[in-house]
């Protein structure tokens, strides 16, 4: 009884700290969600309603007090639906985020196979997208194009994107080892603050990181630059070395997908 007594009073000090850490954790963790997804338009538009309904109460405007009372519920729903695609994209990133995930990341040897093919193409300046899956279903748009099921090669994405064949307009999937699909279409962002002078390509891939968690690659066919779109973002023109590290950090393997990798590693070095 004596030592559940000194355990309550201890924890009479240790609560107050340990309340505020977890609360800094979960508005950290609340505004990574909200940056990620743009959704800090809505905070914004959720601010300045606040900041009128404190000045009307503050001054005593009694009018404009009443005003914002009628019309609350109105603005609740007119919220929901004009910020319809920031909230499903936000609860879209909980579903897909791992809080917790403290562990390292593993490297992933089919990273370089697409790397080197991008920079390739770059350079012959010819167009190349490249989706890497992570935990959404992109299935719907995989089926837009033609399944392959291939081990994943330089020579292989090359082949696709350096000629004029049928399957170098579109999108590859790539998972783990394995080149899914080719030739696919994705959704073309509606982001209208893009600039003007990105083509199809470009928007196609931020239209992708919308609406998943997939991290698309871009080479542009006018430029050769090298981009990447994820989070709702995306990063044009960077270097081969920043383009590794993000991938890295980004790319969760899964204990099927690093078998998978091993066997086609394993194969590649008996061949």
């Amino acid at each position: 009884m004596e030592v559940f007594n000194k355990f309550l009073y201890l924890y009479d000090y240790v609560r107050p700290v340990l309340d505020i850490l977890i609360l800094t954790f979960l508005l950290y963790k609340a505004y990574t969600f909200i940056e990620k997804t743009n959704s800090i338009q809505i905070l914004k538009s959720v601010g300045i309603v606040l900041v009128a309904y404190g000045a009307a109460i503050l001054l005593k405007l009694n009018t404009i007090l009443w005003l914002l009372e009628v019309i609350a519920p109105g603005l609740v729903i007119a919220f929901a639906v004009i910020f319809q695609p920031e909230i499903r994209k936000l609860f879209l990133r909980i579903g897909q985020n791992t809080w917790f995930a403290f562990g390292k990341r593993s490297k992933h040897t089919y990273v370089d196979s697409v790397l080197l093919a991008a920079e390739m193409l770059s350079k012959e300046r010819r167009g190349m997208l490249a989706v890497f899956m992570r935990h959404t279903k992109l299935d719907n748009y995989m089926q837009t194009g033609t399944k392959l099921n291939a081990d994943l090669s330089s020579s292989l994405l090359v082949t696709i994107f350096g000629k004029d064949t049928p399957l170098h307009d579109g999108a590859c999937f790539i998972q783990g080892g394995k080149l899914l699909s080719a030739g696919c279409f994705l959704p073309v962002s509606e982001d209208y603050n893009i600039k003007k002078t990105f083509g199809t390509r470009h928007r196609a891939a931020l239209g992708l990181s919308e609406v998943s968690d997939a991290v698309v690659l871009v080479v542009s066919e006018e430029t050769g630059a090298i981009s990447l779109a994820y989070d709702s973002k995306l990063n044009y023109d960077l270097k081969l070395p920043e383009i590794t590290k993000i991938l890295e950090n980004l790319l969760e393997i899964t204990p099927e997908a690093q078998i998978l990798e091993d066997t086609i590693d394993e194969s590649k070095a008996i061949s």
